[in-house]
């Protein structure tokens, strides 16, 4: 098998490369280790940075996210039982986010292009990536049983921290980077309509909480009075922070919606709503960067280079930065024959990632409460929050981040 980009993983890294690819005139072949129902039922990331938005709009792959996503304005902090709201279009010159569940964009992206574009095989499993150093790698790889070949002008690697992609730069040129977390967050979906119209992070002498939401389902119901009733089911997805390595099914549902009240208490009569709780899980909190992200004709993209604690939002994000610099680096050199955006496409990313990193870990340390606090670290985390909620600069530095990063 043949083509000019090879791309492992099916993610939202290597689905936006393939459809900006596409969109280019450019063959490309995506390898995804897992089935289709896989892909398009993991849950990850829910918020869209302005960029993230904009990159999905112009490549035609937007139009269930502008009709059924949840455009926010702005974020609510809560700290020592008070609220302050956070605007991001008057901070940031008109930016905002938008709440669309990864598991949606990435079943938009594989729609497309199972519909118009290139091949898209499932459980192809990656085995290695080899010449990477030469004009002409090539990716081994196990699909319907049999090892096959694809040889490729270039391979990126979409494939997630534990992938193979990685694996094939040489141990003497890697450097990495990385903070492990004493805490993690326990994560929550219920079947229950938000308790706010916007998302609520919550600093608390017990832990962080974040009170989030997934965009309302319509489901349609045969019934003998009517031809269907649509119904809208409202998602709230809900996060704690507990103790690294804690168990999900450790904590019993009453118990989690009553660490949850107590988190988000506030002075004014807000109320915390509750419902059927239908998924539990649990997620660490790490930063990671491999330097560099490429090697070769190899480019490293997403997690398979770079891992940031949920709580800035960037995951999914940095991912679709860094395929668009590789896509626009790619027809740069279609179009003018040079090669400098695709030689600099490591130093052009790790620029936006290690800003993405700053803010992600300011997030994490000014909200979360480490195990190993004094109260000089509590009056600490309360005077930051406070220069956010009382000096324009300080809370426009946090919307400026938090609607992104520009992708240039």
């Amino acid at each position: 098998m043949r083509t000019t980009v090879g791309i492992i993983g099916a993610g939202p890294a290597g689905l936006v490369l393939a459809r900006l690819l596409h969109n280019a005139g450019i063959d490309a072949v995506v390898l995804e280790s897992r089935d289709r129902a896989y892909v398009e039922q993991r849950q990850r990331a829910g918020i869209l940075e302005q960029g993230t938005v904009d990159v999905l709009r112009a490549a035609g792959a937007a139009e269930r996210m502008d009709r059924e996503g949840l455009r926010h304005d702005g974020i609510e902090l809560r700290f020592d039982r008070r609220r302050h709201r956070v605007d991001f279009p008057s901070l940031t010159g008109g930016k905002s986010v938008m709440v669309y569940a990864q598991t949606e964009v990435c079943k938009d992206l594989v729609a497309l292009r199972l519909k118009e574009g290139g091949p898209l095989l499932f459980e192809a499993e990656a085995l290695a990536v080899e010449d990477a150093d030469t004009e002409h790698p090539r990716v081994r790889f196990r699909h319907q049983g049999r090892e096959d070949v694809l040889e490729c002008d270039y391979v990126v690697g979409c494939d997630g921290f534990w992938g193979v992609s990685r694996k094939a730069i040489p141990a003497g040129l890697s450097r990495v980077h990385e903070r492990t977390y004493p805490f993690a967050w326990l994560g929550i979906l219920a079947d229950v309509a938000p308790s706010h119209d916007e998302l609520v992070y919550a600093r608390h002498d017990r832990g962080f909480a974040l009170l989030s939401m997934r965009p309302p389902v319509t489901r349609h119901h045969p019934s003998k009075e009517v031809a269907s009733l649509s119904i809208d089911s409202y998602v709230s997805r809900l996060y704690l922070q507990v103790p690294a390595g804690t168990e999900a099914q450790s904590w019993a549902d009453e118990e989690i919606w009553d660490e949850l009240e107590r988190r988000f208490e506030t002075a004014d009569d807000w109320r915390l709503h509750r419902g059927p709780i239908t998924q539990k899980s649990v997620t660490p909190m790490r930063s990671f960067v491999h330097e560099p992200m490429r090697y070769g004709r190899l480019f490293l993209a997403g997690d398979a280079a770079h891992i940031v604690p949920p709580t800035g939002a960037k995951g999914l994000n940095l991912a679709v930065g860094d395929v668009v610099t590789f896509a626009r680096a790619l027809v740069h050199r279609r179009e003018t024959g040079s090669a400098e955006l695709l030689d600099a496409y490591s130093q052009t990313c790790l620029r936006r990632i290690w800003q993405a990193e700053r803010f992600s870990y300011d997030m994490t340390t000014l909200l979360h409460r480490d195990p190993a606090a004094t109260s000089f670290d509590d009056r600490l985390q309360l005077a930051r929050l406070e220069r956010v909620a009382g000096h324009r600069a300080a809370e426009t530095d946090l919307a400026e981040a938090y609607t992104g990063f520009p992708l240039d």
